[in-house]
């Protein structure tokens, strides 16, 4: 038995496994999410006066992030009609897109009146938007693993390119968390 006829036997199961790990992580934002909704349910004010949440940047930041889901995808697009070269650049400028993102968020937290110990509403601020930033910052470097593999000639290629696939996964698994997160944090504060 030769070890191309012994893979053969077996079904790939890396976009599975990346999907069972993306709805554990599912559950743990969605712990975070009930437990904020819980605080804003039951307190009387919430966030509490003299917390202000700023709209602009988080909604450029918004708008950056979810763009860069649509760039990612032609990188996906790319490679499935065998370029590399377009690939390469697609997820490039999503790299460099994620990396805005995330000098965004620092630049945010930087300048808020209120840190992680602050009040209730700031606690969950940080740890769900800290927790995010994680996940971008991890997202950012499978994308930079992905171009890096890529330099091998005839690593990704029409025909196998379950990497890339699985980069494009997680990065949009990331830009929705982000929009629960944005709509939560930001849109909802300012009702």
């Amino acid at each position: 038995m030769t070890a191309t006829s012994h893979h053969e036997e077996h079904p790939d199961l890396r976009v599975l496994g990346l999907l069972t790990f993306l709805i554990s992580e599912s559950l743990m934002f969605g712990g975070f999410f009930a437990t904020y909704l819980f605080f804003k349910g039951t307190t009387p004010v919430f966030p509490p006066q003299g917390i202000a949440v700023e709209l602009s940047l988080p909604a450029i930041n918004t708008a950056i992030l979810v763009s860069s889901s649509f760039v990612i995808h032609l990188g996906d697009a790319a490679i499935k009609r065998n370029s590399v070269w377009g690939m390469r650049f697609w997820y490039f400028v999503t790299a460099i897109m994620g990396a805005m993102f995330l000098a965004g968020q620092v630049y945010e937290y930087q300048h808020l009146a209120y840190g992680l110990t602050t009040n209730i509403f700031a606690n969950c601020f940080y740890i769900m938007t800290g927790f995010h930033g994680l996940h971008v910052f991890i997202g950012l470097l499978l994308i930079l693993g992905v171009l890096w593999r890529s330099r091998r000639q005839g690593h990704y290629s029409a025909t196998k390119h379950t990497g890339i696939e699985m980069a494009e996964i997680y990065w949009h698994f990331v830009d929705i968390i982000w929009i629960i997160l944005f709509i939560l944090l930001y849109i909802l504060t300012q009702f």
